[in-house]
């Protein structure tokens, strides 16, 4: 009898036990499969999350080196050019002493380094400069000359003169300086001279970077 009774207990637990397993078997593949394709589908967003991430920053990198390029570029742009007067007629001098020109009609002022309250430009850039300069002359009998002396920082440069006994002409003069930061040039109306300027301009102080160093 308990062979008997052994025997049915254990025909129904091996009958339970492959019906759960053909379950199993038919159930486990499908969640499986089901999983792997949320994953793959996941991995293959997160990859294209991360390349539009590296690509967005990219851009707004390359953007941020192309500012800084241009930056740089505006700054290393200096170039500047102006008259003693927009308009109108008008002599300067004589003063017995060298006098600062303020050349107040600017025409170029890239980089704006030239000051035409001061008339005096300042090198924003350690490098070489070249300027020139142009003084007018009207003759008054002779009795002044027409002069303007290029000064770098309070060392006197180059000079411009003319000698007009009557009607009219004018005397100019040019430079290439070497400049650090903060190095100011001038022009001077030189003692004791006159400086002519009118509408057209006789007059004149102009500048530019040639290359920084």
């Amino acid at each position: 009898m308990k062979i008997s009774v052994s025997l049915t207990l254990w025909l129904l637990l091996g009958a339970v036990s492959t019906n759960e397993c053909a379950d199993c078997q038919q159930t486990f593949p499908q969640d499986v499969y089901a999983a792997l394709r949320e994953m793959t589908a996941s991995l293959v967003q997160l990859k294209a999350d991360m390349r539009f991430l590296q690509t967005t920053e990219q851009t707004a990198q390359l953007k941020t080196e192309v500012d800084n390029l241009k930056q740089q570029q505006l700054v290393r742009q200096v170039a500047f050019s102006a008259s003693l007067v927009a308009g109108g007629e008008t002599t300067i001098g004589p003063f017995p002493t060298h006098t600062t020109l303020i050349y107040k009609h600017v025409v170029t002022n890239i980089g704006n380094a030239y000051n035409s309250n001061t008339g005096l430009f300042t090198a924003p850039l350690r490098g070489v400069y070249h300027f020139q300069w142009w003084v007018g002359a009207h003759g008054d009998g002779g009795a002044h000359a027409s002069s303007a002396g290029l000064f770098k920082n309070s060392d006197h440069i180059f000079l411009a003169w003319e000698q007009q006994t009557s009607h009219f002409g004018t005397s100019s003069n040019g430079v290439t300086l070497y400049l650090e930061v903060g190095d100011i040039v001038s022009v001077s109306l030189w003692a004791n001279t006159l400086a002519f300027d009118n509408l057209f301009h006789h007059t004149t102080f102009s500048g530019h970077l040639l290359f920084t160093m």
